[in-house]
């Protein structure tokens, strides 16, 4: 059994919560942020838009089911939403040594220690989640005895860079090509595409698909500030000019409404869970939605072109938006939901029916 090593959490306004290490023991620092989710661990730790944050889970105990293997298929992670851990470090309240479940193949604590992720338990998340309540989500650090760092701030810098593709990959051979920019994709996204009869063509954040011959434009969730991805932004803008059907998720829904030409601002913490209920103005349906962001759209600032299409009922934030007229709408929430729910899957057959509508309007 591992030995048990104390370390504390830290954050920037001093205080600080004192923990026992269940993962690789080294002193990191990001940004404290907590998620509301029941299950979906693995999932959650392996979400680019979690890159450079120190993740609160509020849900007490976790491990309990293990880990999954990093199965591929058709070039896919069956498990995984990417090919590795993204947040900084993880905090817990009561961590599970004994694990059981169909396709667990190893403890959490065992790949923490290999991916070289710190993970604490034993810490009061309850008391922590409410200060992050109170003042916002704040930068901490988990500090092992002897080795100290400096506090960081990720939004400060182009993290999607860092979570990008560094290659084109193509996917698939459906009838329907798909542009899909990579700003720290989920995996889900593309077995949802796949799924849909579609040719995807996964690009890094920065590459130009202006030229590009195909039948729409996708943009992925990501983390970070969407103000620091202005070629995305000006490459998105020059689409806009046209009629390609256009969808975009999380990062994706904040890049298309600067592309549009409407703001984005940083929300107080964020809104991390899978249970974020949400309708569509002016109707009374809700849709129980997962979401993992930490800035949002401005409706105050869309052009006159372009309407809110979601709205958080928790909240009043935009969860989305779309052009009146034109092909293009965006999801600041998760339709492809891994883990859970699907109440809005549905969105990806709206934007393969907005392709099928393109192409036969050419003919």
């Amino acid at each position: 059994m591992q030995k048990l090593t104390k370390a504390c959490l830290i954050l920037e306004d001093g205080t600080t919560f004192e923990g026992t290490s269940f993962g690789h023991e080294r002193s990191v620092a990001g940004e404290v942020v907590f998620y509301t989710a029941m299950t979906g661990y693995p999932e959650s730790l392996t979400d680019p838009s979690y890159e450079g944050q120190i993740l609160v889970p509020t849900y007490p105990m976790i491990g309990n089911y293990g880990v999954p293997d990093d199965e591929q298929r058709d070039g896919i992670s069956r498990f995984f939403e990417s090919e590795r851990i993204h947040c900084a470090a993880l905090i817990i309240s009561d961590y599970s040594f004994r694990y059981s479940h169909w396709n667990s193949s190893r403890c959490l604590g065992d790949w923490l220690r290999q991916e070289g992720v710190p993970g604490l338990f034993g810490i009061d998340t309850r008391a922590l989640t409410r200060r992050l309540r109170e003042r916002g989500a704040m930068k901490g650090k988990v500090v092992f005895r002897g080795e100290d760092v400096p506090f960081y701030d990720p939004n400060a810098e182009n993290i999607v860079a860092r979570v990008s593709t560094p290659r084109v990959v193509e996917y698939g051979s459906g009838s329907y090509r798909v542009i899909l920019v990579d700003c720290g994709l989920k995996n889900n996204i593309l077995r949802c595409l796949l799924g849909r009869d579609v040719r995807v063509k996964r690009v890094p954040w920065d590459y130009d698909f202006t030229n590009e011959e195909c039948d729409g434009i996708f943009l992925s969730n990501g983390p970070g500030d969407p103000a620091m991805c202005d070629v995305t932004i000006r490459h998105a803008r020059t689409m806009l000019e046209r009629d390609t059907p256009m969808m975009g998720i999380c990062l994706g829904n904040q890049l298309m409404a600067r592309a549009a030409g409407a703001d984005t601002y940083k929300l107080k913490y964020g809104h991390r869970s899978h249970n974020q209920p949400v309708t569509r103005p002016g109707g009374n349906r809700c849709y129980i939605t997962s979401q993992n962001h930490g800035f949002a759209i401005d409706e105050r600032t869309l052009p006159d072109d372009w309407e809110p299409l979601f709205v958080n009922v928790n909240d009043g934030t935009n969860e989305g938006i779309r052009h009146k007229w034109k092909p293009f709408f965006s999801a600041q929430f998760h339709p492809e939901a891994s883990s859970g729910p699907v109440d809005t899957e549905f969105l990806f057959d709206d934007f393969i029916a907005a392709m099928a509508a393109a192409r036969a309007s050419k003919k």
